[in-house]
């Protein structure tokens, strides 16, 4: 019997422990934190007019009126404001056998309207016919199934920190939809459910919509914000804004110039390299000046031919080479220009020189012009042109060059005699032409620059065809007058030669300090910036007038992202590869050894 009782008695209180087990298990879990413990508000506050969350004010308004005929992407100009909001549309399908019988019923009411007033003599209702012509058009489109109805609901939710702000907001949002016939108003007393409807939640609190059938509908298609897509060209990134293609061809711009502004690392020269990629596919020439032995793999790659410019390099550029004559101009034309363009190259090799050494160097060079017989009236195609030497003979004959004669003597006869004394060696007839010179000393690296960004423009006026011309670090040019005049007057005049100059510079500072800085920028129909450092962004900033957001979104930017300009349009963007162009383009130095690796196992398995 005791052991009855106890069992009993075990049975009795085991539900007990069972319920204080749960009542325990519910204690536990209102202690822990969860997702909407950490996403929600601190306090939130209902008004008439608006909600606070925290301590953001926020205010709902819906479209209640649109006009008789909507534009494509009429709201396209909502989306890109430089402001934050929440948008939620709510599309809610209507059974089309019922839309018909009421539309039935309206085309009946407007016939008779119509037939009452003619029988009455009275002058035709123009509204009355176009309102009856587009129900019988709209009720002729639902019975063949081309068309379907609809109502709409649009509502917007606008932040800000104090209710002046929020004014501001929603008045410049309701002048760009007036201008187009779209009225708007507050949801005044219902500020918690268009809060809640404008919520990712899918939830319509509101229910505030307009009729429309699938035509009008579809021109509120919400993706179309800063769309930088053409029907030619090359794939420049991906649009971070929607998600897609940057299709773009340079050469419809008004010039095809671009500027490439970022930080070190940022991956400019990668997303150059892969344009280049793309370019030449699209049958156009390559030219590219490469100050850090960058481009080599590329244009090995695709069969291009790569100059080394050096003191001990096999191949040479004489400055003193002529350019062809093109159209009208005379060989005394030409030859003044040759002129100019040699005393640039000694005034960017010897540093500062005085107005008169100036005055005597434009006539040593004339004259050494002229011991070869090359005037203003000769046929310069037979005549073999002087070299840095013939120069130093002259300015050691001539009074008052003794300076002038000591400081040039260096590249004649001195250490750097082997880079510019000697005759042009070069073919540049491959699609791709890299003139590298990082093993240039430093002191020389804007002489050579000078140098090849003068060859390459004689050559580019004596041929005119589709080419793309790469300058990297162009900071180095900027840093000397001549130079970055030069490069300039490049930028001014490439269009008329079928040629797009890109600039990349990672210096900003440097570059924008020269009084040529700017006007490339402003000659240069597209620029794209990648990542920028604190110390640059200013400069930035000013010469682009970014928004805040932009600025933010530049120093935030992974590698490969940043903005894409194309004349007034602009669009975030990511660099984007596939693997087997990532293989080519690729400066990263530990792929680049793995593929050096690879290379050579292959070749000893075969």
């Amino acid at each position: 019997m005791l052991k009855n009782k106890i069992t009993k008695k075990q049975k009795v209180q085991a539900p007990t422990d069972k319920s204080a087990l749960l009542d325990s298990e519910k204690m536990y879990q209102k202690g822990m934190a969860t997702v909407k413990d950490i996403i929600a508000p601190s306090a939130f506050k209902i008004e008439s007019d608006h909600v606070m969350i925290n301590k953001k004010l926020a205010t709902t308004f819906f479209v209640y009126a649109y006009p008789r005929f909507l534009q494509t992407n009429w709201f396209s100009p909502i989306i890109n404001l430089d402001t934050t909001f929440d948008i939620a549309m709510f599309i809610h399908p209507q059974k089309s056998a019922d839309v018909l019988k009421s539309l039935l019923k309206l085309v009946t009411q407007l016939q008779s309207q119509m037939s009452i007033e003619e029988e009455k003599g009275m002058v035709r209702n123009p509204m009355l016919e176009t309102a009856y012509q587009d129900a019988e058009g709209l009720r002729d489109d639902l019975q063949q199934g081309v068309e379907h109805f609809f109502q709409f609901g649009l509502y917007v939710t606008i932040y800000g920190d104090t209710k002046e702000e929020l004014e501001k907001i929603e008045t410049s949002i309701e002048s760009v939809l007036e201008a187009k016939l779209i009225y708007m108003k507050s949801a005044i007393m219902q500020m918690e459910e268009g809060f809640n409807s404008t919520l990712p939640l899918g939830n319509d609190k509101l229910m505030i919509g307009n009729n429309m059938n699938t035509s009008p509908l579809s021109t509120a298609f919400p993706f179309v914000s800063s769309d930088l897509t053409s029907n030619q060209g090359i794939l420049y990134g991906i649009n971070r804004h929607n998600n897609s293609l940057i299709l773009f061809d340079r050469f419809s711009m008004e010039n095809a110039n671009m500027v490439i502004f970022a930080k070190s690392g940022a991956g400019k020269s990668y997303a150059v390299k892969l344009e280049i990629l793309r370019s030449l596919m699209m049958e156009s020439d390559v030219i590219v000046i490469d100050p850090e032995d960058e481009y080599k793999h590329l244009c090995d790659t695709v069969g291009g031919t790569f100059m080394k410019i050096s003191l001990s390099s096999r191949n040479h550029i004489n400055p003193f080479d002529l350019p062809t004559a093109i159209g009208d101009e005379t060989p005394a034309d030409v030859l003044r220009k040759a002129i100019s363009d040699v005393a640039g190259l000694i005034r960017v090799m010897l540093g500062t020189i005085t107005a008169e050494e100036d005055s005597i160097l434009d006539r040593a060079i004339a004259e050494t012009y002229a011991i070869k017989d090359i005037t203003a009236e000769a046929d310069f195609s037979t005549l073999e042109p002087p070299t840095m030497s013939d120069l130093q003979m002259v300015l050691e004959n001539m009074s008052g060059a003794e300076s002038l004669s000591t400081r040039i003597k260096k590249y004649t006869e001195g250490t750097f005699a082997g880079f510019l004394n000697h005759k042009t060696n070069i073919d540049v007839e491959s699609g791709m032409v890299v003139f590298n010179i990082r093993d240039m000393e430093e002191e020389l690296r804007p002489v050579a620059m000078y140098l090849v960004l003068h060859y390459i423009w004689t050559l580019i006026r004596s041929k005119t065809k589709k080419r793309v011309m790469v300058v990297d670090e162009a900071w180095i040019m900027m840093k000397h007058e001549d130079a970055a005049s030069f490069l300039f007057g490049i930028a001014k005049r490439c269009r008329k030669y079928y040629l797009g100059l890109t600039t990349i510079t990672q210096d900003v500072t440097d570059f924008m300090s020269s009084r040529y800085g700017k006007p490339i920028v402003t000659n240069s129909s597209m620029q794209l910036l990648l990542k920028q450092s604190p110390a640059a962004i200013k400069t930035i900033v000013d010469t682009f007038y970014l928004t805040d957001e932009e600025k933010f979104l530049l120093l935030e930017s992974n590698i490969g992202e940043g903005i894409f300009f194309a004349g007034s349009k602009r669009a975030a963007i990511k660099i984007v590869a596939s693997y087997s162009e990532d293989q080519i383009i690729t400066s990263d130095p530990e792929q680049l050894l793995e593929i050096e690796k690879a290379k050579k196992e292959l070749s000893e398995m075969a």
